[in-house]
């Protein structure tokens, strides 16, 4: 069996091409590099260099294994950052849920990022617009979005505010035409958005201006309501941040002020200690907001709006 510590001579002197070369790069001596190599190739049963006083060059047994003994340097190192990682604290999963549409527009792209600077930390993400109950660990994580947080005793971060307007699609502007008041509601199709949590406040106050008129369509979903809209089935409120982005719907109404929300994340108190949940907490809510400054600049940039 041989030595991790033959095979990094092996190594050194492949890619330096002699054993003082090698010595300088480990930072030991030139005779100690010479006895690993005589262990390796008595442990291993060939030559792997011919020594002139040139210096060393490989075999070809040499340079064969020169390939496997680089996989292992690889194995080593990574064995090495994980174990790091886990003295840290910077290793694990993390159990994430979360709305559809939050999901694909903010966090998986950051979570993408966060990978990048944490590749030892797995989040896995449970899409729903139900309530997962956190105290009861059915997730580490979760981003909450509404007027206001329940009461409870779970720890939260605000990441944004939000607002909504009416929107259309501009196939149904043709076919329907658009407001020219709130009264005008009563005489188009509306699309209602119930999920586990109840209805939207904006869809509520929508179907209020309305006259309590029933909605033509209804969906469990807060993203396919943004779809729902696109594919031309009636009017419903939307975040304007992502609505106003897609050249397909048109805005009719100012941002609906009952209908306002803000987001957070949340967890719980023994949790938000835990370096890996602290990690991603303190990436993903600058990277969520700094997505958004940049989102309402390109916004304004289309509008011809100055900053």
């Amino acid at each position: 069996m041989y030595d991790w510590n033959d095979l990094k001579a092996f190594l050194a002197v492949a890619r330096g091409g002699s054993t003082l070369s090698a010595a300088k790069a480990l930072g030991v001596n030139q005779t100690t590099v010479a006895r690993r190599l005589e262990s390796l190739e008595a442990a291993v049963g060939v030559r792997l260099f011919e020594r002139g006083q040139s210096g060393s060059r490989l075999t070809e047994a040499g340079r064969d294994l020169q390939a496997e003994a680089e996989k292992v340097e690889r194995a080593a190192v990574a064995f090495g950052n994980r174990a790091q990682a886990h003295q840290r604290g910077l290793a694990g999963s993390i159990k994430l849920t979360c709305s559809e549409i939050l999901a694909n527009f903010w966090v998986t792209p950051a979570i993408a990022h966060f990978r990048r600077q944490y590749p030892e930390v797995q989040v896995d993400m449970v899409i729903t617009d139900e309530a997962l109950d956190i105290e009861a660990g059915e997730a580490d994580l979760a981003i909450r979005s509404g007027r206001a947080l329940p009461i409870s005793d779970l720890v939260a971060r605000k990441i944004a505010d939000y607002e909504f307007a009416l929107y259309c699609s501009r196939d149904y502007a043709e076919r329907m035409g658009v407001l020219t008041s709130l009264e005008d509601l009563k005489d188009h199709d509306l699309i209602s958005c119930e999920t586990a949590q109840g209805m939207m406040p904006g869809v509520a106050w929508m179907l209020q201006q309305a006259g309590g008129k029933p909605p033509a369509h209804i969906s469990n979903s807060l993203s396919n309501l943004s779809h729902a809209v696109s594919a031309g089935l009636g009017i419903a409120p939307i975040g304007c941040l992502l609505a106003d982005a897609d050249t397909n719907l048109l805005r009719l109404s100012e941002p609906i002020a009952e209908a306002r929300a803000s987001s957070w994340i949340v967890t719980r108190r023994d949790l938000k200690d835990t370096p890996r949940i602290r990690a991603f907490i303190d990436f993903l809510v600058p990277h969520v907001q700094q997505d958004l400054r940049i989102r309402e600049a390109q916004l304004r940039q289309m509008r011809g709006e100055s900053a």
